[in-house]
């Protein structure tokens, strides 16, 4: 049964000789039941078609093809499940026929190479297959000109093979080449329009957490009355309300914008390979839990807060914006954790305006209640009273915050490949500090401002639950355990004690040649990968593959995503192992290069002196990107064989995407 699954057609040739000059190549398949073999005309998007190739050597200098296209025997058009479209295939048994003309009368021989894709309702495999057709043998039979005789299973019949060549190795045109850049030019829009909005929904619900801070939550029934009761009429406090969230809103914005210009986007994209900026990080997340905990509170200088407490008793606009500006001053020991946090993943995204927008995302959020309970005073009476589970609240974010440093601290490892940080411990620290989370919703623990639990709310059971689910499900990563949850957050598989879990080597293919290389290592998923472009390259073209380039990164949350969501996908893993051949290019590596091989990048603007800028250079000078992850099927040349792309964790989307690339380059370089 096992060779049933891995060969699921076999294949027979036989020779018919029609004169002296020319003969039938006659190709059968013997295809297992449930199974289907591709007619070689498909539509683009499909499955891979059925072809033919020769000795390059032999073709037109010994012998010469008549029908570019072979003839077929019948054949089925229905909807393809696996490829979500109409196919055409054959079931059971196909036979399919190439006309043939000798140039050298001594050819006794012809070896032909048929390539082709068989799919089940589940799976699809893609083989090829040698077969060696003795001219010698072959008897004469009648035959009328373009006139092949083919048998299928029931009876045989006549068919005609006049049609048009198809050139199935067309030029790329100066036109398609425009056409594709300017796809990735809008591609590159979108994606930064996504990542901008990411930072806002990020900063929104920063806002929502800080609204329940125990600086802010008691001060929101107090500024609404404040302004319903010096105002003559409704009118006039609702329209103070809303300048009072304006200014809110422009104060944290304007705090966005001068962060970017202190500190220039160039660094804040920085930020997340840095390991000496992550190193900060680590430590400024864990000055803010241990704040949040209670050990002391983050303030401003309190002249800052009475300048600004003293020009809110001016009235109109001016007074109204001292007052959003003093709510900010005043707040700042809650909201200031967050905001920091908030801005170090602006920075993250390396985009001008991400702190501006996270900042916006944070005020609308925090200024929304101001506005609307001034708006309808009534709904004051539904709010719950301020008391000790606000401090719980602050806790808990405390705990969080905890957890996010060892991210940062995580980072800095995996850059520099220390390794003290690996998987297990990283895991083993996280599981720690969700226990405790847990054990303090249970009032097991307690902080200096917290109010005694005497019991169990439905609330605090409810987050118990979520929490003790959480360490249920990290536990087993202790173990090798994929936590396709968590990728991106905790360090890949392959960067642990055991990389390849409770199993042994053996599970993983040391065989590979590719791993018999220089600069190359077991990837994601059992996959090796070359780590150096020129290596990489060279193996590709003695191989005849295409090259796979994923420009990726040591602390790169994305591309951990995409190596656990999709590139662990039956259908992606086996073209990534067998069709092309993959160079991971990590653009925060920071090996020192040879002294003789620094240089200076134009695309960059910089000296380059480690591997990682190296391989950022090559990213923006050969393909105008800079992020990551970032993947490209290129020949030798680096002419791409269709559109490179960032991260698509839909892997149906990107199996397409992969095999597109794959077919083109199989059409270009091996169909003659």
């Amino acid at each position: 049964m096992q060779a049933q699954i891995f060969k699921p057609v076999k294949w027979t040739g036989e020779v018919e000789k029609l004169s002296e000059t020319e003969f039938n190549l006659i190709y059968k398949a013997k295809i297992e039941d449930h199974w289907h073999l591709y007619s070689q005309t498909l539509p683009e998007g499909g499955a891979l078609p059925t072809e033919f190739f020769y000795d390059e050597e032999a073709l037109n200098k010994k012998f010469e093809i008549i029908s570019k296209k072979a003839a077929e025997s019948k054949t089925i058009t229905k909807f393809d499940k696996v490829f979500e479209m109409d196919l055409t295939f054959f079931d059971n048994e196909a036979t399919l026929v190439q006309k043939i003309k000798l140039l050298d009368p001594t050819l006794k021989s012809i070896e032909g190479e048929v390539s082709y894709q068989a799919c089940d309702d589940e799976k699809c495999m893609f083989e090829s297959e040698k077969i060696k057709f003795d001219l010698s043998t072959a008897k004469l039979i009648e035959s009328k000109n373009d006139t092949y005789l083919l048998l299928s299973k029931a009876e045989s019949k006549k068919v005609s093979v006049k049609e048009k060549e198809i050139n199935e190795s067309k030029k790329e045109t100066e036109e398609e080449e425009e056409s594709l850049h300017q796809e990735e030019e809008v591609d590159n829009e979108e994606e930064e329009k996504t990542s901008t909005l990411g930072v806002f929904i990020l900063g929104f619900l920063g806002g929502l957490a800080a609204l329940f801070m125990p600086c802010i939550f008691p001060m929101i029934p107090m500024t609404v009355s404040f302004f319903t009761k010096q105002s003559k009429s409704k009118g006039e406090g609702i329209k103070k309300s809303i300048i009072y969230g304006l200014s809110i809103i422009f104060i944290y914005v304007a705090l966005g914008m001068i962060i970017t210009m202190i500190f220039g986007v160039s660094a804040l994209n920085e930020f997340s390979t840095n390991p000496w900026v992550n190193i900060a990080f680590f430590i400024l997340f864990i000055i803010f839990a241990l704040s949040f905990f209670g050990a002391f509170e983050i303030t401003l200088p309190s002249s800052w807060v009475n300048a600004a407490d003293k020009n809110s008793d001016k009235g109109g606009l001016v007074g109204i914006f001292f007052m959003a500006f003093t709510l900010a001053l005043v707040s700042f020991s809650c909201t200031g954790p967050i905001i920091g946090s908030l801005l170090v993943k602006a920075g993250e995204s390396g985009d001008l305006f991400g702190p501006a927008m996270g900042m916006l995302g944070f005020a609308i959020a925090l200024a929304l209640p101001f506005t609307l309970f001034a708006m309808f005073p009534g709904w004051l009476n539904s709010m719950p009273k301020s008391g000790g589970w606000l401090n719980s609240v602050k806790v808990v974010l405390g705990f969080l915050e905890l957890a996010f440093a060892f991210k940062f601290l995580s980072n800095a490892d995996l850059v520099w490949q220390l390794h003290i940080l690996e998987r297990e411990m990283f895991l083993a620290i996280w599981i720690a500090i969700f226990i405790a989370t847990i054990l303090y919703l249970m009032g097991k623990i307690q902080m200096p401002h917290d109010s005694p639990v005497e019991r169990l709310s439905v609330t605090r059971l409810m987050f118990v639950l979520v929490f003790s689910t959480f360490v249920v499900y990290m536990i087993p990563g202790l173990w090798g355990a994929p936590l396709k949850i968590l990728s991106g957050l905790t360090p890949p598989k392959v960067y642990s004690e055991a990389p390849y879990g409770l199993e042994t080597t053996d599970a993983v293919d040391l065989s590979s040649d590719i791993l018999k290389q220089k600069h190359t290592k077991i990837g994601a998923n059992g996959i090796p990968v070359f780590l150096d472009y020129d290596s990489a390259n060279k193996y590709a073209k003695k191989v005849n593959k295409p090259l796979f380039i994923d420009f990726t990164g040591h602390a790169c949350a994305n591309c951990r995503k995409m190596e656990d969501n999709v590139w662990s996908d039956p259908r992606v893993k086996d073209l990534l192992k067998n069709d092309v051949v993959v160079v991971s290019l990590y653009v925060d590596e920071r090996k020192k290069l040879d002294k003789k091989d620094y240089f200076h990048s134009e695309a960059l603007d910089k000296e380059v002196t480690t591997t990682g800028l190296k391989w950022m250079d090559f990213s923006v000078k050969h393909f105008k990107a800079n992020s990551q992850p970032y993947y490209a099927i290129v020949d030798s040349e680096l002419n791409r064989m269709n559109k490179p792309q960032g991260a698509d964790f839909d892997a149906d989307s990107y199996y397409k995407w992969l095999r597109k690339g794959v077919v083109k380059y199989k059409k270009k370089y091996k169909k003659k």
